[in-house]
């Protein structure tokens, strides 16, 4: 019988062999057993609290189409775009990003998948924003899911490759790009229609346009995908010289000193010893405390 112990590591094995796609899927999975947690809590603690709870994940996690409150919201773009609130909502995507995703790799890196899939949210998520804000009929709400990022990766695979044939749910096979458009043609209809059922058909739209524009040309410098993996890429290398800075000011801090520090710090810690000394030749080493003891130790082992 398996442990959990060994359950939990091949995850981590999984984790970090399994690609981008992988990842992706793990992340999504993560953040909705998370809000499933906080959820139960929320339910358990019940009341004002309860309900400030599951308020503060929708805040948090979710994108809000209202611009005013988008304004005061912004990371809902982000958080959103890893986040379902139902199980047939996150295996329907978790399977299509499976799916698409391993064909992506196939042709591209790990990290050109990771941007497309960020990417291809955020455009689907302004876009979700922008059509509420200008056309009518579009009361605010809340937008969560990966279909619009995931949107993005098919709409890339099928027009990078679009003599690529897939087998649909090893039913049929059928190329992927007419499956990609048979998508896009839905969404433009139903959100032409102004269709309001719960699905956030403009981001789709948002997220199948950058997939398109980032197969445009993917290897030259200008590509948006290429452009924003710089972009990022110069945001981390920010963040790492600026904790060597730090680790190395810290160090400089803790190394250096004047002489005058130096031999006043020297001299108590020999007034320390020698008192910690005089102790033991008058009642023995057993006399000391844990305290002295650690020191005494400590001082034996410096350099």
């Amino acid at each position: 019988m398996r442990t959990e112990n060994n359950i939990l590591n091949d995850l981590k094995n999984t984790f970090r062999t399994g690609g981008m796609t992988i990842k992706l899927i793990f992340i999504n999975v993560m953040v909705f057993i998370l809000i499933g947690v906080i959820e139960v809590l929320a339910k358990i603690i019940g009341g004002t609290a309860g309900s400030f709870l599951m308020d503060a994940v929708l805040a948090i996690f979710s994108l809000s189409t209202s611009f005013k409150a988008f304004i005061f919201k912004p990371w809902g773009l982000f958080t959103s775009i890893f986040t379902h609130f139902g199980i047939i909502h996150l295996l329907f995507n978790m399977v299509f990003l499976y799916s698409v995703g391993r064909i992506f790799e196939q042709y591209f890196s790990a990290k050109r998948l990771l941007y497309t899939y960020l990417l291809g949210g955020l455009a689907g998520g302004l876009l979700e924003v922008v059509s509420h804000l200008f056309l009518p009929g579009f009361d605010g709400g809340i937008v969560i899911g990966a279909s619009g990022a995931v949107m993005a990766v098919l709409v890339a695979t099928a027009f990078y490759q679009p003599q690529l044939t897939v087998s649909v749910w090893g039913l049929f096979n059928m190329r992927l790009i007419f499956l990609a458009l048979i998508f896009i043609l839905f969404n433009l209809y139903s959100a032409g229609m102004g269709v309001q059922d719960g699905t956030a058909y403009f981001a789709h739209l948002g997220g199948a346009l950058l997939g398109y524009i980032s197969v445009k040309n993917p290897f030259s410098a200008n590509n948006i995908i290429n452009r924003g993996i710089r972009v990022g890429d110069n945001i981390a290398l920010f963040f790492k010289q600026k904790t060597k800075k730090t680790k190395q000011q810290q160090y400089t801090n803790a190394r250096f000193k004047t002489d005058e520090e130096y031999n006043k710090e020297a001299k108590q810690r020999q007034e320390k010893i020698d008192k910690i000394l005089d102790k033991i030749s008058k009642s023995g080493y057993e006399s000391l405390t844990k305290e002295e003891k650690e020191f005494l130790f400590r001082q034996s082992n410096t350099k």
